[in-house]
């Protein structure tokens, strides 16, 4: 008897305390405390499952409930396939469902008016959770910000224009569901947060790749207006000629395509199939359609006449990414072929601007400056030269310092570099995310000051606008006619801005050269 009454206390003691229910559209919900102090409140309704007759319709306000909503443990992410334990990013598996619109929240105790930071997932439109690993909210909330993880609709589920769906919405449109959930997760935070203690007039929303495309989309949109003070965008943008939004026609075609794959014969039929089914096919499909509501045309198209929400901007890239590789580059007669074959009558002028003495690293260079790199420096030109907010840009650089012998089923980290997603345990203070089951990183004195550099930055950008690291001191804002940015490695400092001017030669891509490989997150 007392051994059991001495092991109940225990538990008692290790499990997290239940943090002060909180009043949210719905009813109450009450979070937990973590060991660390923070608050946290996870698995919060932002909006009605999306569910039989709700698949592919616009997010819809939740039920109220009675009683108080236990949220102390994550909600199951949107439908989609899972990730292998031998993947580089893998953090759990987690339960899928198209019952997915949920929110996280961390908090420092006490806060009152703290600067909120927004992060949405990447993950080429098709995979991504609120609730990874790579992504909690704790550290950075520990570190004086609320911070907040939101869900949306992915792959068809989420992004699917249709003749049908069109017809029945009511603005002679349709596609771009996973946008909705996100604007209506900012409507939910602008009307809640302050009940967290965090300031809904101090909003950053973040994200990276998909999520870092997302967030310049609802940097575009009429519909996000007002939901947020700042963008942090990381390796992904509209801009750049290459993952743009699509014409409607185009986007229905797409979705009568997907509707004959599977097999279904109208709209009420592919509401009937099983979610899985839907999320498995691999018609071909552009995620993002002008619909004339979200998204009201292409990037460069919106930015010139001004109809961007004119917010400050911190945007950048890393050293080793790309979305269209030129292949195996061996030699200088192999680069120039790969270079020559994609860009045609620019390829030799191309060839003299990246020559550096090592093959493989100039193709690395060109490919990414033809994707990324140019997604994200004509962001930064197009907010300079039609906005009044400024920019500020970096590059990301530092190979991150595997365990010896580790390998992976996706990564090979003899080549990788500083990859795709690199950046983002720096920013969010969550490396060691990437040791949860097996350790896969030994990390240096460099790595740890790098995070500092670089979380650092992003709070003080959260704060007022302006990013501010201990080392570096004021970040330079980008200005086109002498373009810098900070370069981030093991001994940052701003730097100017590699082959901006030579980015223009890379406009002449051949259309297939512009179909992307979809990076993993």
């Amino acid at each position: 008897m007392i051994r059991r009454a001495l092991t109940a206390a225990l538990l008692a003691l290790a499990a997290p305390l239940a943090a002060q229910p909180v009043a949210v559209d719905g009813g109450a919900v009450e979070g937990v405390t973590l060991p660390s102090g923070v608050k946290a409140w996870l698995g919060v309704p932002f909006a009605a499952p999306p569910l039989r007759e709700l698949r592919w319709k616009p997010p819809q306000p939740v039920a109220p409930w009675q009683g108080v909503l236990h949220a102390d443990r994550y909600a199951a992410e949107c439908l989609q396939p899972l990730r292998s334990p031998r993947q580089n990013h893998y953090f759990g598996n987690e339960a899928t469902s198209e019952d997915c619109l949920y929110l996280n929240v961390w908090a420092p105790a006490g806060a009152q008016k703290r600067p909120v930071i927004v992060w949405v997932y990447g993950g080429g439109f098709n995979i991504g959770s609120a609730s990874m690993a790579n992504y909690s909210g704790e550290p950075l909330a520990q570190a004086g910000v609320v911070r907040v993880n939101i869900a949306y609709r992915v792959g068809p589920l989420g992004f699917l224009a249709h003749p049908e769906l069109s017809r029945e919405s009511g603005y002679g449109a349709s596609g771009n569901y996973g946008l909705m959930d996100q604007i209506a997760a900012l409507e939910w935070i602008k009307r809640n947060i302050a009940r967290f203690g965090g300031d809904p007039d101090n909003v950053t929303i973040a994200g990276q790749s998909a999520g870092s495309m997302s967030v310049a989309l609802l940097q575009m949109s009429p519909a996000a207006k007002g939901l947020f003070a700042r963008v942090a965008g990381m390796s992904g943008s509209p801009f750049g000629g290459m993952l743009g939004p699509s014409p409607l026609a185009k986007a229905e075609a797409q979705g009568l395509a997907l509707q004959k794959d599977l097999g279904a014969a109208s709209l009420a039929d592919l509401r009937a199939l099983p979610g899985d089914k839907v999320t498995a096919a691999l018609t071909p499909r552009d995620p993002i359609v002008i619909d004339g509501r979200i998204v009201t045309g292409s990037a460069e198209e919106v930015f010139a006449a001004g109809r961007q929400n004119d917010v400050p901007l911190l945007i950048g890239y890393t050293r080793d990414e790309s979305f269209g590789p030129l292949g195996p580059v061996k030699d200088a007669a192999a680069l120039a072929d790969a270079v020559r074959a994609r860009f045609g009558a620019e390829g030799d002028a191309i060839l003299a601007a990246y020559r550096n003495g090592d093959p493989a690293r100039a193709a690395a260079d060109i490919a990414r400056d033809a994707s990324v790199g140019r997604q994200m420096a004509d962001w930064a030109r197009f907010q300079q030269s039609h906005g009044k907010a400024p920019a500020y840009a970096y590059l990301f650089t530092r190979r991150q310092p595997y365990a010896p012998g580790v390998t992976f089923s996706d990564h090979d980290p003899a080549t990788v570099g500083a990859y795709h997603t690199g950046d983002v345990p720096y920013w969010l203070r969550t490396r060691e995310a990437l040791n949860l089951f097996r350790t896969t990183r030994t990390w240096e004195p460099a790595d740890l000051s790098l995070e500092a550099e670089m979380s650092d930055a992003l709070l003080a950008f959260a704060r007022d606008g302006r990013p501010v690291s201990t080392k570096l001191g004021a970040w330079p804002a980008f200005v086109p006619g002498k373009p810098r940015l900070v370069w981030l490695g093991e001994e940052s400092h701003p730097i100017a801005w590699p082959h901006y001017a030579d980015m223009a030669k890379l406009r002449t891509a051949s259309p297939a050269a512009r179909t992307p490989g979809r990076p993993r997150d």
